[in-house]
């Protein structure tokens, strides 16, 4: 007798092997069996996939949960697109090490880089370590619904051991260095599955500073690199500079420092990497030069998104091109109905569309690029249906079309500003990088981005625009899709017992309706510790999903399971 068995589904086994139909068996959290009905016997639990894929559970390996893993057993909203695995500790900043009289810095450097309101990490976040061992033998203990490894970061790394000197950026002793290295060997021989850094002037605190390592030397970056050599396993993460599009000549030199680490530490580099709207081919020489790395065996990778990366808003998110305006701003506190009842006044309209704001650039820089959202989300939209293209069909200025497009839905319309990989209104280049044998899938950012961005719905998108909707160009073959979100993303991090449905394999899986697969259009819920707002979306057409063998949510519901567990990394 199986734990269970799911029935007759087309198994999409995560290898890019061609779909085939078969019966798979769970027993003790691991896959036992992958065949036809006739060889496979009966499960105390039986799931009927028939018409439906049978994949693996979606390892997410960019997400900034640092914070909201202390409190969300859920790691919402993740779990509701067929995430089943983690990876937190990105972009140089999180949590760990940390000590009692630092932990402020630390969330202001959190909320500032990923926009998560400090008020619901001071609020939410159980501090229970000091040490970066500490902070995983404290994960060890959630009980939680999906699996989480995460990386130690340059920001708490350098603010331990520098204090206000590394905090600001000052550059490094070789006794710093050597610290910083020693900490680093700790984290990993206790599990930490990597080491990141950020290197972006985007990136920064919410009192305005850089990153704690945004400027680091190269002997700083090599010798914490060293510490990833030593222990034998690990990722060296990087976001590096120019990759928010600010800086078009950063990116090569970028590639070129990375590509001599990988070769020195003998571990891969992954890099973040988008197009960028001002050099809009430079993404195709980054594609050359990471595979020119390759070549000569430097295990250097590119983790690119699955959809333009950009930003959402509607009346009730902190970014809008009404904000700043002082009639706006005088309604913003009231309650939605009422806020919405007073902006349909002709008086109140007319003051608005008189003044300007400071977040009136939004319209004049990227009011082509500004496009509604339907109750199906187009993540390829025409410039066609833009604010502006609109407002020229009907002889109208943008601002008073925008105005009165955000009041339909009862103010709850949302809208869709693609910015990065859209320089041409087009995914045909996230199309390009998704192909290449270098890139890996991720740069979701599950966690974060709550009043800007909601892409945890990427990994949905990846099926439902890549592999079967997508009508502007060539679509992804299904296999390719669902490889590029398991075993290409849990191979990168060394987690070889999972990311592929074969025996002996973790049982991390989902059964999905690809036919009625589908995001939902984002919403604001006050859902966060304070009663924080955030960006969410839900998903349709996942009738199950399952982690080491537990089924946790069918049709999108919690089933009360919390199988999930720490991943620690281990040398190879």
């Amino acid at each position: 007798m199986h734990d269970l068995v799911i029935r007759g589904g087309t198994v999409v086994d995560g290898t890019g092997a061609t779909a085939r139909t078969a019966d798979v068996a769970v027993r003790d959290g691991r896959v036992v069996a992958v065949g036809d009905r006739s060889g496979i016997g009966a499960g105390r639990t039986e799931i009927d996939a028939d018409g439906a894929l049978v994949t693996p559970g979606w390892v997410d390996i960019h997400t900034h949960f640092d914070g909201q893993v202390t409190w969300d057993d859920l790691l919402t909203p993740a779990c509701w697109h067929g995430v089943t695995t983690v990876v937190t500790g990105n972009c140089g900043v999180g949590f760990a090490p940390c000590r009692p009289d630092e932990r402020r810095r630390l969330i202001e450097l959190m909320e500032g880089v990923e926009d998560i309101p400090g008020t619901a990490l001071h609020e939410g976040m159980q501090w229970h370590w000091e040490s970066f061992p500490e902070y995983l033998d404290y994960l060890a203990t959630r009980r939680i619904v999906m699996d989480v490894g995460t990386q130690i970061s340059h920001g708490p790394v350098r603010t331990y051991v520098m204090g206000e000197r590394g905090a600001r950026n000052e550059p490094a002793t070789p006794e710093d260095i050597a610290a910083m290295a020693a900490i680093v060997r700790e984290a990993m021989e206790a599990g930490a599955l990597g080491f990141t850094t950020s290197r972006t002037i985007m990136h920064r605190a919410i009192d305005g500073e850089p990153v704690p390592g945004t400027y680091a030397a190269e002997d700083e970056l090599f010798g914490i690199g060293a510490a990833l050599r030593e222990a034998g396993h690990g990722v060296f993460e990087v976001a590096p500079a120019g990759v928010a599009g600010e800086d078009d000549l950063a990116p090569s030199r970028e590639v070129a420092w990375m590509r001599r680490l990988a070769a020195a530490i003998g571990r891969p580099v992954a890099y973040g990497m988008t197009q960028s709207n001002a050099s809009p081919a430079l993404y195709r020489d980054l594609l050359a030069e990471t595979q020119a790395a390759a070549d000569a065996g430097a295990e250097v990778w590119m983790q690119v998104a699955g959809r333009a990366t950009g930003l959402i808003f509607s009346l009730e998110t902190t970014y809008h091109p009404l904000r700043g305006r002082p009639t706006f701003d005088a309604l913003a506190a009231l309650p939605m109905t009422e806020r919405v009842a007073r902006l349909r006044t002709a008086e109140v309209r007319d003051a608005i569309l008189g003044e300007s704001g400071a977040q009136s650039s939004l319209l004049s820089a990227f009011g082509d690029r500004i496009v509604p959202i339907g109750d199906e989300v187009d993540y390829e939209p025409a410039y066609e249906d833009s604010v502006v293209a609109r407002a020229k069909r009907e002889g109208r200025e943008p601002d008073a079309v925008l105005y009165d497009l955000m009041l339909e839905r009862d103010g709850r319309r949302m809208f869709m500003i693609p910015i990065l990989n859209y320089a041409d209104g087009s995914l045909e280049p996230v199309r390009e990088m998704l192909l290449h044998p270098r890139s890996v899938f991720g740069l979701g950012d599950a966690g974060a981005h709550c009043a800007t961005i909601c892409d945890a719905s990427m990994t949905t998108t990846m099926l439902t625009h890549w592999a079967r909707d997508r009508s502007r160009g060539d679509r992804l073959p299904l296999e390719l899709a669902v490889k590029k979100m398991t075993s290409d993303t849990a191979a990168l991090y060394g987690l070889r017992d999972r990311g592929s449905l074969a025996p002996g394999m973790r049982a991390d899986l989902n059964v999905i309706d690809l036919e009625r697969l589908r995001t939902h259009p984002p919403e604001v819920l006050y859902d966060l510790p304070g009663d924080c707002p955030r960006l969410i979306q839900r998903a349709d057409g996942y009738i199950a999903t399952a982690v080491a063998g537990s089924v946790t949510f069918r049709e999108g519901e919690h089933t009360g399971e919390l199988p999930g567990t720490l991943i620690r990394g281990r040398r190879s």
